[in-house]
């Protein structure tokens, strides 16, 4: 594959994916499949309230999750992977390698100029 920086769209992919929390809500659901928001909120330690919210209609309107609000009361409302949104799987699992690598590395680094 030839690289044309001025035609890169890394960007355009990382608007998507930027924010502290959209990875690790995107592998949850893809992992665990269809969830409550408040499934959500417990599975992502630390996560406010109101950012879980903001990264979900974020990843609502790029077409990566689904969000389903069924008319009850209490509302019950559930999000899920979209099919398009299932093509960011092997991207995510790429990163999460390439992040484990990279503390490995850093650690032999830490340790070797500590010697």
């Amino acid at each position: 594959m030839k690289f044309e920086p001025e035609l890169c769209r890394v960007e355009d992919a990382l608007s998507i994916l930027v924010g502290k929390w959209k990875p690790i809500i995107l592998l949850y659901l893809l992992r665990d499949g269809t969830q409550r928001f408040s499934e959500l909120k417990r599975n992502v330690p630390g996560i406010t309230q109101k950012m879980l919210t903001k990264h979900l209609r974020e990843l609502e309107e790029e077409d990566i999750i689904e969000r389903v609000v069924y008319p009850q009361v209490p509302p019950k409302v559930e999000y899920s992977i979209t099919e398009y949104g299932r093509s960011l799987q092997p991207i995510l699992e790429a990163m999460h390698e390439w992040g484990k690598q990279h503390t490995l590395h850093k650690q032999q680094k830490l340790k070797q100029q500590s010697m």
